[in-house]
């Protein structure tokens, strides 16, 4: 009962998504019902951090495929050592929801020390600091693919979501038991999970491109990229001006993978080159893609004065969000055994 009711209670925190509207359960079709159904088989309920990106059908579907076929799927790594990875890099990302989901189930599971060894590894690879991981190689597809999914959703989460995945009414005495709760009620059941590679039928097929070499020993989690790539960079074609997606793209080049810096005086030097029609853009996805935790409301405010439409938000979020993934992903691949 009281597992049923900590499932409610996260249910109605998709109600204090910000900025956005999440397309209700029982009036979702064609592609967000579909992706929905796999969300709640796979996951036990309907998460919030995929439920916030409905209002962009495409960008759904490559979310829940990576997050799925990493963290989710039967594979070669346990999903201790995944919930290690997605803990690890929430922390160094600042994303307190991501680390209090994770960790609550980390914690509700058998861990040994190699556990404590990944997510240090984890919370490292985040800054672009991270020593030759603690894995064998042939984990690397999944464990690098948890790495990159969570550089993803810690800049989603941080825009769209609380600091808590509580509802706002749940009073703070009551959290400590409620995540005790909720850890048992995320913890996966005993065997190997999921069958790898259902997700894939819900985005086309797309080729591999050369930043994804870290997973060419994975068929579904290299599949699973590609295709949530080539998503999301369709979607920033449709949402993104393209003066925008090229600064940015010259920003990350050069990125590490460290903060900009404590106030956003950083914002107005990078879109200082650009018009005044562009600059709302640029300034939210810099942020989004350097420093997530500095978007507030005056900043997507100021784009949706431009743009209002959901789609166009959860869209540019979601473009710059994966941008940022993928250039983490290449000093991670950088680490890992060439042979």
């Amino acid at each position: 009962m009281v597992a049923g009711l900590v499932r409610f209670a996260v249910r109605r925190s998709l109600r204090d998504t910000r900025y956005v509207g999440v397309v209700p359960r029982r009036r979702a079709t064609g592609l967000v019902a579909e992706v929905y159904r796999q969300v709640e088989r796979d996951f036990s309920m309907l998460a919030p951090p995929v439920a916030l990106h409905s209002a962009a059908p495409e960008t759904l579907a490559a979310a829940w495929s990576v997050l799925r076929e990493t963290l989710l799927a039967q594979g070669l790594a346990g999903r201790a050592a995944k919930e290690a990875v997605a803990t690890g890099v929430s922390t160094a990302n600042s994303c307190p929801y991501c680390v209090d989901v994770h960790g609550m189930t980390l914690a509700a599971m058998p861990a040994g020390p190699e556990t404590a060894r990944l997510e240090d590894w984890a919370r490292a690879s985040a800054a672009g600091a991270a020593d030759a991981p603690p894995f064998p190689p042939e984990q690397a597809p999944e464990l690098v693919g948890v790495a990159v999914t969570f550089q993803y959703y810690n800049r989603m989460v941080n825009v769209f979501l609380r600091e808590s995945p509580f509802p706002s009414h749940v009073p703070e005495s009551a959290k400590p038991q409620a995540r005790r709760v909720l850890g048992g009620v995320l913890r996966p059941p005993s065997g190997p999970g999921p069958q790898a590679g259902d997700s894939l039928q819900l985005l086309a097929a797309a080729p591999h491109p050369e930043d994804l070499a870290w997973a060419r020993s994975n068929d579904v989690v290299a599949d699973a990229f590609a295709r949530a790539y080539a998503a999301t960079e369709a979607a920033g074609a449709r949402s993104v001006p393209e003066a925008v997606r090229t600064l940015l793209h010259e920003r990350l080049s050069t990125w590490d993978g460290q903060p900009p810096g404590l106030s956003r005086a950083w914002l107005e030097q990078e879109v200082a080159g650009l018009t005044e029609a562009d600059r709302p853009a640029a300034r939210l996805a810099l942020a989004i893609a350097l420093a997530s935790y500095q978007v507030d409301e005056g900043l997507v405010e100021a784009f949706r004065a431009t743009a209002p439409a959901d789609a166009t938000l959860v869209e540019l979020a979601a473009w710059a969000s994966m941008a940022a993934a993928r250039r983490a992903s290449t000093w991670l691949a950088g680490r890992l055994d060439p042979a």
